[in-house]
């Protein structure tokens, strides 16, 4: 028979009832607790024990192994999951920092156009993590192709299709969002580019061109360059037909005298980024690249100082704003008669300055 313990549930043998054992008033007697809570004095030879106190422990400490696990599981599918390699090294590149991608299409087999299918690929040549969705257009709809994050410097495979799937990628969209991931980084605006693919070029060998990402010749859209989202106007069937009918109705002729719009001046576009000056710098300081930058910006303007109202756009780049400070202080010191302005955002970001001679 087992000795009483103390937490011990038992019954009693001789008598309805029975408790958890509180403790022992002497070695023949022991307190029981019944179910009103109240000190019952019994012979030890009239219990027996039903529950032993170590399987009460041994219970409640199961029972707080298995909330604790629920609570973690609970917990991890609270967390939402990453896709995100966190081992992969990201080598990152100073025009990385701007962001370039495009969409790219290649035949499968080229020598047989005809027949052939197509792969496409999406192009992140950037230092950022970019959150993508391809779509295509359905009638007055778009259905997302594909979605995900895309690592830096990668290039991700979409799909493949033939020529019966050409007509559903007549018309396209591809929405991004960037980030980088456990760094700080420069916030870029979300971008959504719709542009319309030229199916009739996927007949054409000619239009599949070498490009910068391939070893194989590509059909390439681009969908930002530089940060700058590309844009291409998409006309419906709809707004055709309503410019059919507008011209097919008479107008009446307005009472208004044409304009001639005087043609704009041409405007030289110089880029002083060292590496569209240099096939290499090797052996060469900063100064001396700067120097070298300098020397062709002094080039430019002494040849078209005389050039009344020409405008000249030196593209210099953001960067940490040497180059441009540089050009600045020269343009207020040695060349008086000229307008200093930024050039176009649009165009050429915030690394460009305008200069119009007087």
């Amino acid at each position: 028979m087992k000795k009483l313990e103390v937490g011990d549930k038992v019954r009693f043998l001789n008598s309805i009832g029975g408790g958890i054992v509180k403790g022992f008033q002497n070695k023949h007697i022991v307190i029981v607790e019944d179910e009103h809570n109240f000190d019952v004095p019994v012979l030890i030879s009239e219990c027996v024990v039903i529950e032993p106190s170590d399987s009460k422990k041994l219970s409640q400490a199961t029972d707080l192994i298995s909330e604790k696990q629920a609570a973690d599981k609970s917990k991890k599918e609270d967390k939402p999951e990453s896709n995100i390699d966190t081992h992969t090294q990201i080598t990152e590149t100073p025009e990385g920092e701007k962001i370039t991608t495009c969409i790219a299409f290649l035949p499968t087999d080229v020598k047989s156009l005809s027949q052939t299918k197509f792969e496409c690929f999406f192009i992140n040549d950037s230092n950022y993590y970019l959150f993508i969705n391809y779509m295509s257009r359905e009638n007055n709809s778009w259905v997302s192709r594909y979605n995900g994050i895309v690592e830096p410097n990668m290039q991700i495979f979409i799909e493949e299709f033939d020529k019966s799937t050409l007509n559903e990628i007549e018309q396209v969209c591809v929405q991004i969002m960037a980030f980088k991931h456990n760094k700080p980084y420069r916030f870029k605006n979300p971008v959504s580019v719709e542009f319309r693919i030229d199916t009739v070029k996927f007949y054409k060998l000619h239009t599949f061109i070498e490009n910068d990402y391939f070893d194989d010749n590509a059909l390439i859209y681009y969908i930002t360059r530089n940060d700058i989202p590309e844009r291409e106007l998409l006309i419906s069937q709809a707004d055709i037909q309503k410019a059919i009918q507008e011209k097919s109705t008479p107008q009446r002729r307005p009472r208004v005298q044409a304009i001639s719009k005087k043609e704009k001046d041409p405007v030289l576009e110089i880029d002083l980024h060292i590496e569209q000056l240099l096939d290499s710098t090797a052996g060469m300081s900063n100064a001396d690249i700067l120097e070298y930058q300098m020397n062709k910006f002094n080039e430019v303007m002494q040849d078209n100082i005389k050039r009344k109202g020409f405008k000249i756009v030196f593209i210099h780049g953001k960067g940490d704003g040497v180059l441009k400070s540089a050009i600045t202080k020269e343009l207020k010191n040695k060349y008086k008669k000229v307008y200093i302005q930024d050039a176009s955002f649009q165009e050429y970001g915030f690394g460009a300055t305008m200069v119009t001679i007087k």
